[in-house]
């Protein structure tokens, strides 16, 4: 089919999705199928009038850079326990962001106990237990370590879970699956550490700990210690920030958040898991028959529409892109489809390079709405061959006390209106 080809705009699943070739293929595609005229209004050939802004010296410049005036709608959605000040979560308004990348400042965060003030001169990070030398490291040494970078996601393990309730919460994106990030993470493989301190032949876990007033501790295998687990600093090419661990954290690429403990101070080299109070009170699956999983590590195959999506309103009928996010704690992600008609038909997206191991990976589909009612969906399959499941098929497997890891298909309704609400479907 020649770019210009104009059937890549004909439908290929029902209720107006077409062909994501539109988004493989490049500008000679759009322009090919006349989609400038959808999207530009045609002008004359004078010029535009010349702006304010050009008319008189700009701002000076800053020591660390800030946003623009214009973009401080763009915000977390921050809620703290009753009767707290530190515990609770702020979420990644994902409805506002493009690409895989999470800025900082919008990186979620999840505290048991507010956020210590580090001094990273006085930090120490130990290594002990069933090990040949127990040893001690400041920010200084562990800089000297060869360091790695990942792009990757982490993701709290009860992100979304607000979908288990009866009624479906009326919020935006973020608000219901914002407990996600993406970054680039830089730091010390947590095998080398452990190459160097010698683990014991009966070594079979480890229990990390965190610095903060809550001594956040998880038990992790020392498989998993062993394999892609670091000791991060950096986070998208700065030094983390407070709420995201400063000086430095466990991060286990496609593992739940909780485990990646932050203000990483002490990991113990052990044979059996320590049981701790973030293990057994909570971060534990109640199953129908009132038994619980513990150490439920992986985060299963997930997607969402980020637009359009909750809270925000379609502008008449016409030509659409829709884009959302894709992510599994198995790898890459393999495929992702999309329906505008609640599940009845699916078209193929295109995916956004690249796409990285446990990464966040950028879908887009276009859709031509004719102004009617729609049903939004997505459905991610990793390379392992998972499916994201539908809400229906998760909650009759897990039950629904099931709190941890919901990973089900979003639905988003689309009104004659404009405008879109969640709903289960």
């Amino acid at each position: 089919m020649r770019q210009s080809d104009p059937q890549i705009l004909e439908p290929v699943a029902g209720n107006g999705l077409l062909h994501r070739r539109l988004f493989l293929t490049g500008s000679a595609a759009l322009a090919g199928a006349g989609l400038t005229l959808l999207s530009a209004r045609p002008v004359g050939a004078a010029p535009p009038e010349v702006p304010a802004w050009m008319k008189i010296p700009g701002a000076g410049m800053s020591p660390y850079g800030v946003r623009s005036k214009h973009e401080e709608h763009v915000v977390r959605t921050v809620g703290s326990t009753p009767g707290t000040i530190g515990t609770g979560a702020s979420r990644t308004p994902l409805e506002h962001l493009e690409g895989i990348i999470t800025p900082g400042a919008l990186h979620f965060e999840r505290h048991h106990n507010g956020i210590p003030d580090i001094d990273p001169a006085e930090h120490r990070l130990l290594i002990h237990g069933l090990v040949d030398r127990p040893l001690m490291f400041d920010l200084e040494a562990l800089s000297r370590y060869p360091l790695v970078s990942r792009i990757q996601f982490l993701e709290c393990s009860g992100n979304s879970g607000a979908n288990n309730a009866p009624e479906p919460p009326q919020q935006s994106a973020g608000g219901i699956h914002g407990l996600v990030s993406c970054s680039e993470w830089t730091g010390v493989p947590l095998g080398v550490l452990l190459d160097e301190a010698g683990v014991g032949r009966d070594a079979r876990w480890i229990v990390a700990e965190g610095a903060d007033a809550a001594a956040m501790s998880r038990s992790v295998p020392i498989s998993k210690a062993l394999d892609d687990s670091i000791v991060a600093m950096y986070q998208n090419g700065e030094h983390l920030r407070p709420g995201n661990g400063y000086p430095m954290r466990l991060f286990l690429p496609g593992w739940e958040g909780n485990a990646c403990v932050k203000w990483l101070r002490r990991i113990q080299v052990t044979a059996e898991p320590a049981m701790t109070k973030d293990e057994t009170s909570k971060y534990s699956d109640l199953r129908p028959d009132g038994t619980a999983l513990l150490f439920t590590f992986p985060m299963g195959v997930k997607s969402v529409i980020t637009s359009p999506s909750g809270g925000l309103a379609m502008q008449g009928p016409g030509l659409y892109q829709i884009s959302g996010i894709a992510w599994s704690g198995v790898g890459r992600i393999r495929r992702v489809e999309v329906s505008a008609d609640g599940g009845e038909s699916w078209a193929k997206a295109a995916l956004s390079e690249p796409v990285l191991s446990k990464a966040l990976v950028r879908f887009r589909l276009p859709w031509r709405w004719n102004g009617g009612p729609a049903v939004l969906q997505s459905r991610a399959i990793d390379e392992s061959g998972a499916v994201q499941p539908t809400r229906a098929a998760l909650l009759a497997e897990r039950g629904a006390a099931f709190r941890y890891h919901y990973h089900a298909i979003q639905s988003w309704e689309v009104s004659a209106e404009g405008s879109v609400r969640n709903v289960y479907a």
